[in-house]
């Protein structure tokens, strides 16, 4: 059995490789994604004050921490049992908004761009962000960095700095803003959502007017038929910052619709020994293995999943870029994995816009920004929609605050089976006994991945003993000594 081995895979955020294995007459037999990192924030957790949990579980990533800084604090208001007042959690939503736009300009732009403006198969060197904005344009180049400085401007307005802010507080925030600063706040707002709409414009120029790509976004080798999960409002329209987890089947159909403390109820996590991520899937089904189909556990939790799962957005130019996807695409829902990216754009106005309907709102500057806990803490959940899919921090304390257990279910963890399930099956669809195995035909099996934005610095954990092989090579590339330890 050959084995043909991705190491390192690019363009995320974390560390991993992938292994594909060949049987005797070439096809590919399995592949397995494996990420060498190991994060053990839920132990270490353990003993600390409860109101520290959205300064910890935020360094566990420096590209999203405004993720787990609001869902931790969200959770704190769970575990002591109080309600922010309504000024605080619209500025709560005002940071994350502003945060979702410069996550998703990094993703699109830095991550997943380079594929589809340069092409899969354009020389390595080329494929990255400078050659994006070598082909665009030094003005796009331009706006996507004025575009990420400015809402880290506001995240470091409300937040104290623009990367791990110092914001959120059980019962609220510890800052609100001020007419000056609101002014600024909407100005950013305008300036993002003329981003937004130019970065769609982007994308239907270069992407969806290529018949080729195209083509490849509707090929069956990015297509899986899962389950999707996406936060809703009360309309179930799609909300990052709050409302009930809504899981629609592949027939677009709702499955189950929960609030954050009743989601051990409906997800379970399976776990592999060959790697440290653990697997979410749908307890009512159960786990069924690496497929997909109305009868396996398997759901995508993903921009794409929370159009799925949503029954539009809830501003006006990104539903209309919804209705416009959906169209285009043949309807609800849409299982292609390489759509992603186009549904992240559509999210990137939404949050843009919301950013700037908050702006406005006359009660974004009142100076009542914090209920002051006064109930005995015990435990408490709470949910957000991470760039990466939907977000949970479960909290357990005594009655002094002090966590006793923590439970994490990070965003890219949603999609660790999706993400085996799709390299797997791009790999069999792309090599064939015969086929010249090139670089560009292993960059098409990563881009299966990608779409599904994953951030392995947050998503792995273990349990037990931690299964590890290391491989030495000298500087001519050939091995020199493999060690390994837990590996059965």
């Amino acid at each position: 059995m050959k084995k043909i081995t991705i190491d390192p895979i690019t363009r995320l955020e974390g560390h991993g490789k992938i292994d594909i294995f060949l049987n005797d007459a070439g096809e590919v037999e399995n592949s397995y994604f494996q990420v060498p990192e190991l994060r053990g924030f839920e132990k270490f957790c353990e003993g600390r004050l409860a109101e520290d949990m959205p300064q910890i579980t935020q360094r566990i990533c420096g590209v999203c921490p405004e993720a787990h800084h609001i869902a931790s604090t969200k959770t704190l208001d769970d575990v002591f049992h109080v309600d922010p007042p309504s000024a605080a959690k619209k500025l709560r939503e005002l940071f994350y908004s502003a945060f979702y736009v410069t996550d998703h300009t990094t993703h699109f732009y830095i991550l997943a761009g380079p594929d589809f403006v340069m092409g899969p198969d354009c020389p390595v060197a080329e494929r990255n962000i400078l050659g994006v904005i070598a082909k665009v344009g030094l003005e796009l180049g331009g706006a996507v960095i004025n575009t990420r400085m400015k809402n880290h401007h506001i995240i470091n307005i409300l937040g104290g700095r623009a990367v791990h802010p110092v914001f959120g507080l059980p019962g609220g925030v510890s800052k609100g803003l001020n007419e000056e600063e609101r002014r600024e706040v909407e100005q950013i707002a305008k300036d993002s959502v003329e981003f937004a709409k130019l970065s769609l414009k982007v994308f239907d120029d270069i992407v969806l007017k290529n018949k080729a790509y195209v083509d490849m976004i509707l090929s069956d080798a990015y297509t899986h038929r899962t389950y999707y999960m996406g936060l809703v409002d009360k309309n179930n329209k799609v909300n990052f910052y709050d409302g009930k987890v809504r899981v629609v089947d592949p027939e677009g159909k709702e499955f189950v619709k929960y609030a954050p403390r009743d989601y051990l109820d409906h997800i379970a996590e399976h776990v592999e020994p060959w790697t440290y991520v653990k697997m979410p899937y749908l307890k009512k089904i159960g786990w069924k293995g690496f497929v997909d189909g109305k009868d396996s556990g398997v759901f995508r939790a993903t921009p794409l999943s929370r159009l799925n799962a949503a029954d539009g957005m809830a501003t006006p130019l990104a539903q209309a870029e919804y209705e416009r996807f959906y169209s285009t695409l043949g309807g609800k829902p849409v299982h292609q994995t390489l759509a992603t990216h186009w549904a992240r754009l559509v999210e990137l106005l939404y949050a843009a816009e919301r950013l700037l309907e908050l702006s406005r709102d006359p009660e974004i500057t009142s100076s009542d920004i914090r209920t002051i806990p006064t109930a005995k803490p015990d435990e408490g959940v709470g949910i957000v929609e991470a760039p990466r899919g939907t977000l949970t921090h479960h909290y357990i304390t005594d009655e002094r605050g002090v966590i006793k257990k923590v439970n994490l279910i990070v965003a890219t963890v949603n999609n660790a089976a999706p993400i085996n399930m799709s390299i797997k099956k791009a790999a069999q669809a792309l090599i064939k006994p015969g086929k010249e195995i090139t670089e560009g035909l292993l960059n098409r099996i990563e881009m299966a991945w990608r779409p599904y934005d994953p951030c392995w610095a947050c998503a792995t954990h273990a349990l037990g003993q931690a299964p590890m092989e290391v491989t030495i090579y000298d500087s001519r590339g050939q091995v020199v000594q493999s060690l390994s330890q837990n590996l059965h």
